[in-house]
């Protein structure tokens, strides 16, 4: 039985031309707040800005381009457009019509992914994990925060296999690094990094500490021969009023790292009792042994004859008489 709580910290400033100069904390890169058994870092994002509810022209694609109004049916939704249609064609350019619809205006643009990662400096935030492990069987409780760990300690600490093994706080770059991948590759475009603790522990007292062992893995499927829908990103939005009262957002698609923390183990412990039962039943096993040897020797052997012969006596009760009688007479005289 396993529970995980995390907390990041860190700071970045971005400077894009389509939006305003901005400095982001936690507030604003992890989201959501708090996941179960994971958090999500934001690394990379297109921004539409300034959207409003009102009429605009879809981009031209297969199902949005046309020719007049009869290839627009008035209130068809595209599920694979960005709204519903007023039954308009209108030149979106010299060279293409197509489909006015009802939606988020001005529609989001997300072709021009930013190459480097707006949110570089994400490589350089931290992540406390706090872990606790339960083995009801054995009554046996642990958090990767160990005893011995002061708070003056843990303020200071990173998590380093030659000098801080036991500090649970991880910078995301060396994570990532562990895990074979570079951090502004798969920051770019996001993806999948599993954090994976190991309670595997043997509990008798003279066999030393319960202590977890950390791994690092990309999860995601990473195949350069098949680079369709890459990484991993979804959209949110921030709402806020105009001076004029009217409704309005920000919408972002959001590029990241999402990080799945993954525990498992087994425990084991010295027992009197299952002991001499499986004693017993390995003796148990041992008398079967000349059993099925002489099932084997008997059947299955190229000199089975032989081994018959000499192993089983065959007793002629006519002859055995006869020589007990003979003995008896010779005895007489």
């Amino acid at each position: 039985m396993s529970t995980v709580t995390t907390k990041v910290k860190g700071f970045a400033f971005t400077n894009v031309s389509n939006m305003t100069p901005k400095f982001w904390d936690v507030a604003d890169y992890v989201i959501p707040p708090q996941g179960v058994n994971s958090f999500f870092v934001l690394t990379n994002m297109v921004a539409t800005p300034d959207q409003t509810q009102s009429r605009c022209l879809e981009h031209p694609g297969p199902s949005t381009t046309c020719m007049d109004d009869c290839d627009c049916i008035e209130g068809y939704s595209d599920p694979r457009g960005n709204g519903i249609r007023t039954g308009l064609c209108e030149n979106y350019s010299t060279t293409a019509r197509t489909c006015e619809v009802i939606s988020w205006c001005p529609l989001e643009v997300d072709t021009k992914l930013p190459e480097r990662p707006l949110l570089a400096a994400a490589e350089n935030f931290t992540v406390l994990i706090k872990n606790s492990v339960t083995y009801p069987k054995f009554k046996f409780h642990r958090r990767n925060i160990l005893p011995r760990i002061n708070s003056s300690y843990l303020k200071r600490c990173e998590f380093n296999r030659t000098t801080d093994l036991d500090c649970p706080i991880f910078r995301l770059k060396h994570m990532v690094s562990e895990a074979g991948e570079e951090f502004e590759d798969m920051a770019a475009k996001g993806g999948i990094l599993g954090i994976i603790i190991d309670w595997s522990c043997d509990l008798d007292w003279w066999a030393g500490e319960c202590l977890p062992k950390y791994s690092f893995r990309r999860l995601d499927n990473k195949n350069p021969d098949n680079d369709v829908a890459p990484g991993y990103n979804f959209r949110f939005a921030k709402y806020y009023k105009t001076p004029d009262g009217e409704e309005a957002r920000t919408l972002i698609k959001a590029y990241g790292i999402r990080f799945d923390i993954i525990v498992f183990g087994t425990a084991g412990k010295f027992g009197i009792v299952p002991t001499i039962v499986s004693l017993g039943a390995a003796l148990s096993f041992l008398t079967l042994v000349p059993i099925f040897a002489d099932i084997f020797m008997l059947t299955c052997m190229g000199k089975r004859r032989l081994y018959e012969r000499h192993k089983v006596s065959y007793l002629n009760e006519d002859d055995d008489a006869e020589s007990m009688s003979m003995g008896t007479t010779y005895g007489t005289q």
